[in-house]
């Protein structure tokens, strides 16, 4: 005789006590989803002739270090300058043997610092804006004190987003159909992490304190879009105009030029947008509307 289910619960999955890879899971990512890792196809990654080479897409993971690369230049770091090569997971780039070599993880974005003798291979995102802060010696404090607040909220945006990107997005907006308790138990997620912003920005300027860092580099470019309704669709469902504080945060770094410059590289949809970025001028250009 049958359990009946709790209220909400669907009937009629048992999971296998052994589970295999034998369809797809479905929703809008099934063709790249997959249970193993490593290389399907052989593909070398292109070379530019930039210090940085950058191989990413224009997503929040990605906007993040173009963000950083460009705030960089804008303080004068040549060294910085870079090539950013689109990576198009969904055609499955990210899969191909150059990549895997740089990002055993296969995931956008990852970064070749080829500035020394050696190049030096750096994957995850935060990991990259770490790399940079600390070879320039900028949006990283060297005060203690500072330095581990920055790297606190930088580590709590690298355990968060996946809970409202994977987690609340996929269910809301890209899963095959829609399950109440899956988004009722992400978005209580969505809106407790939404909370937690606002509260630190209404005692901080900025997330580390009152100086601009790679926390809020990091940062804005997911919680940022979710505050401006312009993710999943869900400004509404989630309250967003309710945060005055991360309302005004978000803004106030928009407005910042290199921010301006780097949400626009390898972006792959909408307008303006720059697919791949070789030189500075292809972006003053795609800003004065040329």
């Amino acid at each position: 005789m049958s359990e009946t289910p709790p209220p909400n619960q669907p009937a009629g999955y048992v999971p296998p006590k052994v589970w295999q890879w034998n369809k797809e899971s479905g929703g809008r990512f099934a063709a790249i989803n997959r249970p193993i890792a490593g290389p399907t196809h052989e593909k070398e990654l292109p070379v530019g002739k930039h210090p940085m080479q950058l191989y990413s897409l224009g997503t929040p993971n990605g906007v993040k270090v173009t963000v950083m690369l460009e705030e960089l230049l804008a303080l004068g770091h040549t060294g910085a300058e870079y090539d950013a090569w689109l990576i198009n997971i969904g055609k499955g780039d990210q899969f191909g043997s150059g990549f895997v070599e740089v990002n055993p993880n296969s995931k956008i974005p990852a970064l070749m610092d080829r500035s020394g003798p050696t190049p030096i291979r750096v994957f995850e995102s935060g990991a990259i804006l770490i790399h940079l802060a600390e070879k320039f010696g900028e949006f990283l404090p060297t005060d203690p004190a500072k330095r581990a607040e920055v790297m606190s909220w930088l580590m709590w945006l690298m355990g968060s987003a996946p809970f409202l990107g994977g987690g609340f997005g996929h269910f809301y907006a890209y899963a095959p159909f829609k399950i109440e308790y899956a988004i009722d138990r992400y978005a209580m997620e969505a809106k407790r992490q939404l909370d937690v912003l606002d509260r630190r920005l209404a005692e901080s300027e900025y997330l580390g304190g009152s100086e601009y860092s790679i926390a809020d580099m990091a940062t804005w470019p997911w919680y940022g879009l979710v505050a401006k309704g312009g993710a999943y669709e869900a400004g509404e469902f989630l309250d967003v105009q309710s945060y005055k504080h991360l309302q005004r945060w978000t803004d106030q770094i928009a407005q910042r030029p290199a921010v301006k410059r780097g949400r626009l590289v390898n972006k792959a949809q909408g307008e303006p947008a720059l697919l791949e970025r070789h030189d500075a001028a292809e972006l003053d250009a795609l800003l004065a509307g040329k």
